[in-house]
């Protein structure tokens, strides 16, 4: 079968090269049994990528199953997959087939592997490399033919570098490994996708499809896609409801591109900005970034402990803020009795709260010393309750906004258990 009718059988449209290598390698490894990769950004139709394989290859009268790892809770992960036994956790009333025991002579895609945990990980390099498996709570080994198509936006060989992601198992996936290209790197079939996507919306709903001229054509070729297919998608759509004109012009499109069109994660600014750029990937998810924060903020407090006490061993430091505002209250403290002897002479024992007096010399009564909860797990779920509040619980709004996809944002709802 020619690449030409692999696009028409399939809603394929573009006639980029490395769109035409990526089917061209669908197609060739379609007729084995062997594992595939594939990888490319979020919306450019990877699960495309696993109908066209299994629709071609022997297993095609045989169940297809896709999985998103992503939106299934660490707990229950294993169960979906494997199956469990009855009384093998709370709430296991009943025995329960795993996906790999119900597709069985079949093929199960595995949408965003990087996100499985490393428990499961190591379950599945057992099915791949000797097709079985053991259901939760159960010890009996059972047999499976399964192909396995897993699919991923990231990249996996950083994730093992960081120790997030099994190396063996990585090199047993990538038998062969398939990349789906971005819409930047195929400029020239975003005309024709906007055209196919607003046809079908015309078609769909009995109206006249909107036309572009070269201005605007131009701006959507110039626009970078983050969002990819999916984005061009739900732009045409926009387009087709909302512009009173069919004939749209660039000034038209202007209006339904977002205006920052560049990366959507949040930035931590530093001084040393070539090298956070060089090291970029360290801050690849939300927990890294959250990490990051609370590890500066601890810095901060450790800098300041550490200036307090030198003040303390030596109250001549103060001298140099004599012309400052709080000089007296330091000065004050500094020779206060208490302050004078043994302390300049001896290490300091732990530390006790200090109280600093105004000028009008007015004593505090009740003082007590609060400590701040640096709890990474706390600040991320209040991160996400504040985004939740903030966008009035628009998840896709409140994603953005953290720098998280939406399909991550659900998963943390239900790890953290907020209920919206």
């Amino acid at each position: 079968m020619d690449i030409q009718s692999i696009k028409n059988r399939f809603g394929i449209i573009g006639n980029s090269p490395t769109l035409n290598y990526a089917l061209e390698v669908a197609v060739q490894v379609s007729n084995t049994d062997l594992t595939v990769l594939i990888f490319g950004e979020s919306g450019v139709g990877k699960e495309a990528f696993s109908q066209i394989i299994h629709t071609l290859s022997s297993r095609k009268h045989n169940p297809f199953i896709a999985v998103n790892c992503g939106a299934i809770p660490e707990g229950t992960i294993d169960s979906e997959l494997f199956g469990h036994e009855k009384g093998s956790f709370t709430g296991a009333v009943d025995s329960r087939k795993g996906y790999f025991e119900t597709v069985n002579g079949g093929t199960i895609f595995l949408d965003e592997i990087g996100e499985l945990p490393l428990g499961t990980q190591a379950r599945l390099l057992r099915v791949l490399e000797a097709g079985e498996f053991i259901r939760v709570g159960s010890s009996k080994v059972q047999k499976t033919d399964v192909r396995v198509i897993a699919a991923t936006n990231k990249d996996l060989l950083e994730l093992t570098d960081r120790g997030k992601f099994r190396e063996d198992l990585y090199y047993r996936l990538s038998t062969v490994p398939i990349r789906v290209p971005s819409l930047r790197d195929r400029k020239e079939d975003i005309p024709l996708l906007f055209r196919k996507f607003a046809v079908d919306f015309a078609e769909r709903y009995k109206a006249a499809p909107v036309q572009m001229d070269e201005d605007a054509k131009n701006l959507l070729i110039n626009y970078s896609w983050p969002g990819n297919v999916r984005e061009l998608k739900n732009i045409a759509e926009q387009i087709s409801v909302l512009s009173q004109d069919k004939q749209v012009n660039a000034e038209t499109i202007r209006r339904f591109i977002p205006e920052n069109s560049g990366n959507r994660l949040p930035m931590l600014i530093s001084s040393h900005s070539g090298a956070a750029a060089s090291n970029g990937h360290e801050f690849s998810n939300e927990r890294e970034i959250l990490y990051k924060l609370f590890f500066d903020m601890k810095k901060d407090v450790t800098e300041l402990k550490k200036m307090f006490v030198e003040i303390l061993r030596d109250p001549s430091i103060a001298s140099s803020l004599k012309h400052n505002a709080i000089a007296g209250d330091f000065k004050e403290i500094l020779h206060n009795d208490s302050f004078q002897g043994p302390m300049t002479q001896q290490p300091l024992g732990p530390a006790q709260p200090v109280v600093l007096h105004n000028s009008s010399h007015q004593e505090i009564q009740d003082h007590e010393e609060v400590e701040e909860s640096l709890n990474i797990m706390d600040k991320e779920k209040e991160l996400i309750i504040k985004a939740l509040k903030k966008h009035r619980s628009k998840r896709k709004d409140a994603a953005s906004d953290l720098g998280i996809s939406e399909r991550t944002l659900y998963r943390k709802l239900k790890e953290y258990d907020i209920d919206e």
